[in-house]
């Protein structure tokens, strides 16, 4: 150590009265105290040694009133604030000033729990769709494991964003995973589990989205596919997309609207496809007039015998995409390009879609020309209603879309 020692040894005094004496140099003061008994003298020593470690090693020795749990976590959040420009008591008083306690803490997995639970209920009475519901399983899941140990209150605007920001997605992604967080977060909200939500900071991205970006089928390639499955398994996949393709049905199997869709949805003496609430992604009723193709195509291949879905799709979906270009939704998006083509109404192609009209003037409108839209509601079957023959149908074991 670097401070001289202390040193305790008996003292005669002048009087003949022995004493013991401490002596030693503190902060280059000599010192020398004497003391009636050793055990005094050692206590002074004791106390001095301490006093000279204190100088040595930058500690004060200073009379509290605080335990010494506090003045350890005193001296921690002094060398956090060391440096920065403003002295701690700011910092105490902004948290004074800004943050409130929430009335209820509540681990980050027991309030998913319950949260999902809530939203089980309304899946169950049908105001979510099974995609919703898989999703907002999957993506809390996700936010679940991220934070794992962690209460709701923990969660921060920066923690959040980071989180969001995993695997740099694309805006759009972003923006749903964004969404579900948010309408969980404001859940905790209302349950007293945040005193604020911090998902109001994190931004959400603003999407420039352009026209006529709808992918589509040719007329070539629209009479190509209605060719091969009139051929294909002895037809028992054209009512699927003769329905899809010529009256815009939505073609998600096993939650789509052609999955919902009843043959008595489907009247050819009326030339109406009745589009119920329940069956209609958005869950709103909507009338769709058939085109003279469809209906000969229907009366061709009638539904006793082919059912509208079919089974093996899963197997089959595969050799169907690459060699038709079946992306997801493009047989609904061929469709309502050659209607907005054919009959030049915005209006009438939302009301038969499903859509708003902004959405068809922003990707549909002048995709396709007079010329070809007539070309594509031209497309007919070779077979006819007399010829059309029985075909037997498997099960069904629906579980992807084309």
């Amino acid at each position: 150590m670097n401070h001289t020692k202390f040193v305790v040894s008996r003292f005669e005094n002048r009087n003949g009265i022995s004493s013991w004496r401490v002596s030693g140099f503190l902060h280059g003061v000599r010192l020398r105290k004497n003391f009636k008994t050793r055990e005094e003298a050692a206590a002074e020593k004791a106390t001095l040694e301490i006093k000279a470690l204190q100088a040595t090693s930058g500690l004060r020795s200073i009379a509290t009133a605080l335990t010494e749990e506090r003045v350890r976590e005193a001296e921690a959040l002094f060398q956090r604030v060391e440096g920065k420009s403003r002295p701690l008591s700011f910092y105490v008083d902004f948290a004074l000033a800004n943050y409130r306690e929430p009335e209820k803490q509540k681990s980050l997995a027991e309030g998913i729990a319950e949260y999902v639970a809530a939203r089980e209920h309304e899946f169950a009475q049908d105001q979510l769709s099974a995609p919703q519901m898989k999703r907002i399983r999957n993506d809390l899941k996700r936010l679940s494991h991220h934070f794992k140990g962690k209460s709701v209150a923990d969660l921060t605007v920066s923690s959040l964003i980071g989180f969001l920001e995993l695997g740099r997605p694309g805006m759009k992604t972003h923006n749903n995973r964004r969404g579900i967080v948010s309408t969980f977060l404001k859940f905790a909200f209302q349950r007293g589990w945040l005193a604020e939500n911090p998902i109001l900071r994190v931004p959400h991205y603003r999407i420039k989205r352009k026209r006529g970006m709808a992918q589509t089928l040719t007329v070539s390639q629209a009479r190509e596919l209605m060719e091969h499955f009139e051929t294909c398994d002895g037809g028992r996949w054209v009512p699927y997309f003769a329905l899809c393709l010529f009256a815009g049905i939505r073609p998600s199997v096993p939650h789509g609207e052609i999955t919902r869709l009843k043959p008595a949805d489907v009247n050819l003496e009326t030339g109406m496809i009745n589009i119920s609430a329940h069956v209609s992604k958005v869950r709103e009723p909507r009338r769709i007039t058939i085109q003279p193709n469809l209906a000969a195509w229907l009366r061709a291949y009638p539904f006793d015998k082919f059912p509208i879905v079919g089974g093996s799709f899963q197997k089959r979906r595969a050799r169907f995409k690459k060699q038709f270009a079946l992306t997801h939704d493009v047989l609904r998006h061929t469709y309502i390009s050659m209607f907005v083509g054919k009959f030049r109404s915005i209006g009438e192609a939302a009301i038969q879609a499903g859509n708003s009209e902004s959405i068809i003037r922003r990707h549909y409108l002048d995709l396709k020309t007079t010329e070809e839209a007539e070309a594509f509601f031209g497309i007919r079957p070779k077979r006819t209603k007399d010829s059309a023959a029985v075909v037997p149908m498997p099960a069904p074991a629906l579980r992807v879309a084309v």
